[in-house]
């Protein structure tokens, strides 16, 4: 049986509002906070990804779909507009069982960095 349910932070901003960026963004953003939690496929419950309103060419759903999250389900939903706030993101929520009892590393690349500064790097 597994510990306890936990839920990994994570954003990338994307060059721009194409479908390939998007993707390739999101998949980038995937690796690395399945990679940073020692995460399989098979400790992930679901992902919610959200995404600024100046993406709209693809759903970040895809590049999980394509990297092999096949079996995870998957929802995608509108940032809200928050004046000034930052553009071309996508943020995930990933919902998991992780197998140690290290503490939860939450993922922020690229321009999205800025959104938890104060987190290590």
């Amino acid at each position: 049986m597994r510990e306890r349910l936990q839920a990994v932070r994570g954003a990338i901003t994307v060059e721009s509002d194409d479908a390939d960026a998007i993707k390739e963004g999101t998949a980038e953003l995937l690796r690395e906070v399945l990679e940073r939690n020692d995460l399989t496929p098979a400790d992930l419950v679901s992902i919610i990804f959200t995404s600024t309103p100046d993406l709209q060419s693809e759903f970040p759903a895809v590049a999980a779909r394509e990297i092999g999250l096949s079996a995870v389900p998957l929802l995608c939903a509108r940032e809200i507009p928050v004046d000034g706030a930052i553009e071309k993101c996508v943020r995930a929520m990933i919902h998991c069982y992780p197998r140690h009892d290290e503490p939860i590393r939450h993922v922020y690349l690229r321009d999205a960095r800025q959104l938890r500064l104060d987190l290590p790097e």
